[in-house]
């Protein structure tokens, strides 16, 4: 295992390699350490690798340094995670661009069963401060697990109510997890790894350069079933991951302000775009997101189903759960079985009228028996 990864290091410091290289890499070869077994012509032969790729990976293959990295994980209380890994989130190894590699400190589930993001301007006024706070109790109900980016404004101010209503929250890093920014959030982010996490893609020693915020937006909207943008200005790191969310096709809400102020023109226009839910209270989430119905007790008792009525594909489906034995991304379901996404669709629609599947908040699906 430690050997592996230092390989998983030592293939993510290639240059040159993005994410889809390296799963399309792991997913032929099997492992990191065989990819660097491999012979530069095996590697050319991989879709979307070619000759220049395999030469950067075959060529800067330095344990030396996976070895520092290492060390510099265990020296800082941490964990690695890589994407074949169970313990990477689930929801965000279903994104394309997903970060194969992990850095994560603290004690706290990465990946629980209600995420919400909650981002806005570095500017927050009194009223939107309030409203987090406000969503933030009616949540604490959900256990629900708070996401945010550590930055000034609506950011801080999430992790702060997290904390304070004792809900674990998880904050993703610009910059390698040695380095907080800003500096004055450090006793809060030290507070944050007590019952939730913070996490990095970045290597150790990372300083928070520019082109660092939108791809750490990425990973926020990746986690998640649910990006709450509180205030934004029209061009800003908010507006960045409502748009990453919605490509992913996450539920976005937005909560509306006054017309005029620049603070709330972002919102007001992601509202106005259908980008984004209008978001007024804590029941609008449990409405789109179908909470109150998953909370709701029931003693109606169900008529027993009979699975010879289904269908050769409805059947291949509930096997995929059954092997699976937890909850699966409509995504998921699709790259297992073979079936495209729209024809998913609409089986789970007749599975879930036949009562032998539930869905779940973000696209999820479970076994209803």
């Amino acid at each position: 295992m430690q050997e592996e990864k230092l390989h998983q290091i030592a293939l993510m410091r290639a240059p040159g390699i993005g994410s889809t290289n390296i799963k399309n890499l792991i997913s032929y070869c099997g492992s990191a350490k065989n990819v660097h077994a491999s012979t530069k012509g095996k590697l050319a032969k991989i879709p979307g690798v070619g000759l220049i790729t395999a030469n950067a990976v075959l060529s800067n293959i330095n344990l030396s340094a996976a070895e520092q990295e290492l060390e510099n994980v265990a020296k800082n209380n941490a964990q690695l995670l890589f994407y074949t890994d169970k313990e990477y989130p689930d929801r965000l190894k279903q994104i394309m661009d997903a970060p194969p590699l992990l850095y994560v400190s603290g004690k706290g589930n990465i990946d629980t069963p209600k995420m919400v993001a909650i981002v806005g301007t570095r500017k927050a006024t009194n009223y939107g401060k309030g409203m987090v706070s406000e969503l933030i109790q009616g949540l604490k109900q959900h256990n629900t697990t708070i996401v945010s980016g550590l930055a000034y404004g609506i950011d801080i101010h999430a992790h702060k109510e997290a904390l304070k209503n004792n809900l674990p929250t998880i904050g993703v890093m610009a910059s390698g997890l040695d380095i907080i920014y800003p500096a004055v959030h450090k006793s809060v982010a030290m507070d944050m790894k007590e019952n939730g996490a913070l996490v990095s893609e970045n290597a150790f020693g990372t300083k928070p350069d520019a082109p660092r915020f939108p791809a750490r937006n990425r990973i926020i909207a990746g986690m998640v079933d649910v990006v709450i943008v509180v205030e934004a200005a029209i061009k800003g790191g908010a507006l960045i991951t409502a748009e990453i969310a919605n490509s992913y096709n996450k539920d976005v809400f937005a909560i509306p302000g006054s017309i005029g102020e620049s603070h709330s023109e972002g919102c007001n226009r992601l509202i106005k775009a259908n980008k984004a839910h209008l978001l007024e209270k804590v029941k609008d989430i449990e409405y789109i997101m179908n909470w109150d119905v998953e909370n709701a007790i029931t003693t109606s008792k169900q008529p027993p189903i009979d699975f010879n009525t289904l269908s050769i594909q409805e059947k291949s489906i509930v096997a995929l759960f059954a092997d699976n034995k937890n909850e699966l991304l409509v995504d998921d379901i699709s790259w297992r079985s073979q079936i495209s996404i729209s024809e998913i669709a609409a089986l789970l629609l007749q599975l879930e009228f036949k009562g032998i599947i539930k869905s779940l908040p973000g696209k999820k699906y479970k076994l209803n028996f």
